[in-house]
């Protein structure tokens, strides 16, 4: 059985070939400093930093333009995983939502404990010493949890999931080469989501969640030291085949793959003449 209903893939299809069209638009009649002289190049003046002297000597404009818009398209790109995640999520599971707000009153022991497990975890990576399991962060941060000086706190997922079962799925849906302070940040947003449901794995599951794997296939694949070093690699990320068999089933990613295909197919003609030509 497919993981993408006819429906929801012509959905998608329309979804990513909007978000095509919108950041085409916005690049295409985006001007490039023109290179004529040295001399008149170097005498132009930007608010933004985007004079660039040599590639503009030596690289025609139209190819800059379409190297900007390549910048701008991985920038965005993220944004359509999520927003394809919920779409595919809501034919197998209760709910899915992005953005999703989680809100309560913990103690503020409790959210004391969790900078505290974030510093330990760090220190431990630094020194190369023993890291706390992410099972080990999540009780001390819940026996920390206490009746007394309460405060509202709140956190936001990138993606929510209820599954049909009740398991609540948050994920922090990032790039697959993290810099350490994102990695940090996500374990406590990752703790934060247990200790605002006040539950422990596997009622809640909250997740670094990377889209696909720059490696390889399999997580064995991973290379990126920062993320396999600052997080709790093996419990808290799931990454390529593993998020999407959460969302959607076992064959959800390549499914999904193939409908970016298609779009790319039918809508590269049109990116190159309108970013390089102006068609």
């Amino acid at each position: 059985m497919a993981a993408i209903s006819p429906n929801t893939r012509a959905a998608i299809k329309a979804y990513l070939e909007v978000f095509i069209e919108n950041l085409v638009s916005h690049y295409r009649g985006r001007s490039i400093p023109a290179f004529t002289t040295p001399s008149s190049y170097l005498a132009q003046k930007s608010t933004r930093p985007r004079l660039k002297p040599f590639h503009a000597a030596i690289i025609p404009s139209e190819l800059l333009r379409i190297s900007e818009f390549e910048r701008g398209f991985s920038t965005t790109l993220g944004t359509t995983f999520e927003e394809c995640a919920r779409r595919i999520a809501l034919e197998h599971h209760a709910e899915a939502h992005r953005g999703y707000e989680v809100a309560g009153k913990v103690s503020l022991a409790a959210m004391s404990e969790i900078e505290r497990q974030a510093v330990v975890f760090e220190h431990a990576a630094d020194s190369k010493g023993h890291k706390p399991t992410l099972e080990q962060m999540i009780g001390e941060v819940l026996d920390a949890q206490k009746d007394d000086e309460l405060a509202l706190r709140t956190a936001r997922a990138d993606l929510y999931i209820l599954a049909r079962d009740g398991t609540e799925f948050f994920f922090e849906l990032k790039s697959p080469v993290p810099n350490k302070g994102q990695c940090l940040e996500i374990t406590q947003r990752i703790l934060r989501f247990h200790l605002l449901r006040g539950q422990p794995r596997p009622k809640v599951q909250a997740y670094f969640a990377m889209a696909y794997n720059p490696y390889g296939p399999s997580r064995e694949d991973y290379r990126w030291s920062i993320a396999l070093n600052y997080a709790p690699f093996s419990q808290a990320v799931v990454i390529g085949h593993e998020f999407w068999s959460i969302v959607g089933g076992p064959t959800a990613y390549e499914e999904l793959l193939e409908i970016y295909h298609e779009v790319g197919r039918e809508k590269g003609k049109y990116m190159i003449d309108a970013l390089a030509f102006g068609f």
